[in-house]
């Protein structure tokens, strides 16, 4: 062979080499997984499942749970990416573990030390991976009211839950940081106090928020840059048949902000509807930066008239800006419901 034909062929050899190979579906991660805890699936909790799909994968993974009690402390790391966990049925499909703050670790001490529980670390569920997907499932905390007890603890961003339940008395949701998107669709949500609380960009829609006790609904912590905090939309406000007096929210810090439209609003609400939680001596004042609004809600509590003064009654004008696009679309352009 001429030398000029040898170096044209390693030419060749070289850029082909260097070309993408066409996608094929590595075996040893499997696109659809079962989880069971009868054995009859190919892992028996649901731990195992998320553990098994590859770090930082391209491709999402569906993970079908059957019906069944899980008792796990799950966790999603952030290495784990692009996973939707299915259950069966929302109502059988049980997610449960029991820790509270303050309750000691059973090992002595966590790997950074400490020898209790916190409200960070008390979550029965932990979501620090981007775009996952939680469906039909019960998620419990059920350690009873014993102060803070996370059931779902979310901090991926691009988070969708739909048609779940989150069941818990102190602290049942948290969604927790600043640039965490979160979406929840047609899931029932129960607790105490501050039972939806955190810093994350969320919107709510046809939801059902039952209160267990005379105390607050939600407690944001929105950062002062962000313009939007807690949207609820379409959802319907029920308590306990012994709650009579539940607020719409109470600011864990400064800025934090919470919307209600269209909603229905039992008479377990207020008529001043909001609280600005004074004798907070780290954060006095907190009525000052606050944006609490509602628009156009129904239901006994609703009762725009006797609402505190420095809370808000959105125009129609204000109220068109309250969509996901904007509320949630971002620099990405993320729609949750283009799945």
């Amino acid at each position: 062979m001429k030398p000029t034909l040898v170096r044209l062929s390693l030419i060749l050899l070289l850029y082909l080499s260097a070309q993408p190979k066409a996608h094929a579906q590595d075996p040893k991660y499997p696109a659809t997984i079962t989880v069971a805890a009868d054995g009859s699936g190919q892992y028996k909790t649901i731990q195992e499942a998320v553990n098994s799909v590859r770090d930082l994968g391209e491709q999402e993974v569906k993970i079908y749970v059957k019906n069944g009690i899980y008792k796990e402390k799950l966790i999603i790391p952030s290495w784990k990416i692009k996973i939707a966990i299915i259950g069966e049925s929302a109502e059988n499909t049980i997610i449960t573990n029991d820790d509270y703050s303050g309750k000691d670790y059973p090992a002595g001490k966590d790997a950074f030390g400490n020898a209790k529980f916190s409200t960070y670390t008390s979550y029965s569920v932990l979501v620090q991976g981007n775009d996952i997907t939680l469906e039909n499932l019960t998620i419990i905390n059920a350690a009873g009211r014993v102060g803070q007890a996370v059931a779902l603890h979310v901090e991926g961003d691009r988070f969708v839950a739909k048609n779940c339940r989150f069941l818990g008395n102190q602290d049942t949701l948290y969604a927790a940081i600043e640039n965490s998107r979160q979406y929840y669709q047609n899931c029932y949500i129960e607790g105490t106090t501050d039972f939806i609380f955190g810093k994350a960009t969320v919107v709510f829609q046809d939801c059902t928020i039952k209160s267990l006790t005379d105390s607050y609904i939600t407690a944001a912590s929105t950062a002062a840059q962000k313009p939007f905090g807690f949207i609820f939309i379409h959802c319907k406000l029920i308590a306990d048949s012994t709650v009579t007096k539940a607020y719409l929210g109470r600011p864990w810090r400064p800025f934090a902000k919470t919307v209600f439209l269209y909603c229905d609003l039992g008479k377990h609400i207020l008529p001043v509807g909001w609280n600005p939680w004074k004798g907070d001596l780290m954060f006095p004042d907190k009525e000052k930066t606050v944006f609490y609004a509602e628009y156009k809600n129904t239901g006994t509590g609703a009762s725009p008239k006797t609402r505190l003064a420095w809370t808000k009654q959105l125009n129609a004008k204000e109220a068109k800006n309250y969509t996901l696009k904007n509320i949630l679309g971002g620099a990405d352009h993320w729609n949750p419901l283009a799945n």
